[in-house]
């Protein structure tokens, strides 16, 4: 199957299929994603599409595969959830945590992502490079600076809750 044939076969079958799964599933929501995801991963299969000879029962079975795996991963979650309760109360951050926040997002937008990447998720210089598609030095660099920036930001509001400190007094 071409681009084009599949361009087609998309634009006739992704209607009819989707209305097949919102029988199915009951949520038109629900339905139009499986049926996308379907297509997605029929992309890949277009060339032998027509040598299977059944293109949309294709798309139908993954696509209702897919919400009945996502059904069955809601209702696991939802069990989790009745067994183990979310706390009746969730504290809020604490101001260390909410002075390091504003304090972020007073960096360039690149320092603060090197910043998150390798001092909140753990990543290596080397991840954060790779993940962010800029050289070793350049990460180090952004690192350096964002800290320097961050280490300025937070003792000038440290500062600045010790004066209102005392002034309450």
């Amino acid at each position: 199957m071409t681009e084009e044939e599949f361009d087609a076969f998309y634009a006739a079958a992704f209607p009819r299929l989707t209305g097949q799964l919102y029988a199915f599933t009951g949520d038109h929501g629900e339905a139009q994603d499986v049926v996308q995801e379907a297509f997605v991963r029929a992309w890949d299969r277009r060339r032998e599409f027509l040598a299977d000879g059944a293109p949309e029962a294709w798309i139908r079975t993954v696509a209702m595969r897919l919400a009945v795996s996502r059904w069955r991963r809601a209702r696991r979650w939802l069990e989790l959830v009745r067994r183990n309760p979310p706390p009746e109360h969730m504290p809020g951050p604490g101001p260390e945590r909410t002075a390091l926040v504003e304090g972020l997002r007073t960096l360039p937008e690149t320092q603060r992502r090197a910043v998150v990447l390798h001092h909140l998720c753990d990543l290596s210089v080397e991840q954060v490079a790779s993940e962010t598609g800029a050289p070793v030095g350049t990460v180090k660099a952004r690192l350096s600076r964002g800290r320097a920036a961050l280490a300025r930001w937070l003792s000038a509001d440290d500062e600045l809750g010790e004066r209102e400190d005392d002034c309450v007094r």
